[in-house]
């Protein structure tokens, strides 16, 4: 597994905790990052999974409503608290994220709901990714 694939395995604990114990994501980071510092050998994926987490944070807003744009009839709220978390991810990777390839940023988004999610999450995670990165602005 590459250090970027664990570095969104990471990212995506972040996330999903936040949203599962409804604390700000500041406060996870804050957690998270604490525990990073006690784990040496593990730094190379923290780095990456602090840019993840930091950047859903600056451009939260922007990243939730591409999905609710285009995630025709789904709320976030009726979404599966993972499937919001990889989805947020893949959207900051596909959006802000200029060193990952949008095809590399879907597929990890979808081997994720493959292994973490529903029988339907990852065909749904890699259409509204495919139709966000077709329509961003180049």
């Amino acid at each position: 597994m590459s250090a970027r694939t664990k570095a969104r395995k990471r990212a995506l604990d972040v996330l999903y905790g936040a949203d599962i114990r409804q604390i700000p994501l500041n406060q996870a980071l804050a957690t998270e990052a604490e525990r990073a510092a006690n784990e040496p050998q593990r730094e190379a994926s923290w780095m990456y999974a602090r840019e993840i987490v930091d950047g859903v944070v600056d451009n939260g807003d922007e990243i939730d409503e591409q999905i609710e744009t285009y995630a025709q009839g789904w709320t976030l709220a009726r979404m599966p608290v993972v499937d919001r978390a990889i989805l947020r991810i893949g959207v900051w990777e596909v959006l802000f994220n200029d060193q990952v390839p949008d095809g590399v940023a879907i597929s990890e988004a979808v081997e994720a709901a493959t292994v973490l999610s529903t029988d339907d999450s990852a065909g749904f995670i890699n259409g509204l990714l495919a139709k966000i990165s077709q329509n961003k602005s180049h």
